[in-house]
């Protein structure tokens, strides 16, 4: 069986409200387990392609200072 997490993930949020992207988002960062880090990483994939240059050079910007 093939299984994408990406698709399993986007249809699981699909009509969800602002604030119920924001629990997750949250939750993730409260949550030791680390089984919610994909569910981030396909966050960022929508925010990244749907940046200008110029957002995802402050993006860029930000993650480098974080370091």
């Amino acid at each position: 069986m093939n299984i994408s997490i990406k698709n399993h993930i986007m249809s699981n949020f699909k009509g969800a409200s602002k604030e119920d992207i924001k629990e997750a988002i949250m939750a993730s960062f409260n949550d030791k387990d680390e089984i919610t880090l994909p569910g981030l990483g396909v966050f960022f994939g929508i925010i990244w392609n749907k940046s200008s240059l110029e957002e995802q050079n402050k993006i860029l910007d930000m993650l480098k200072d974080s370091f």
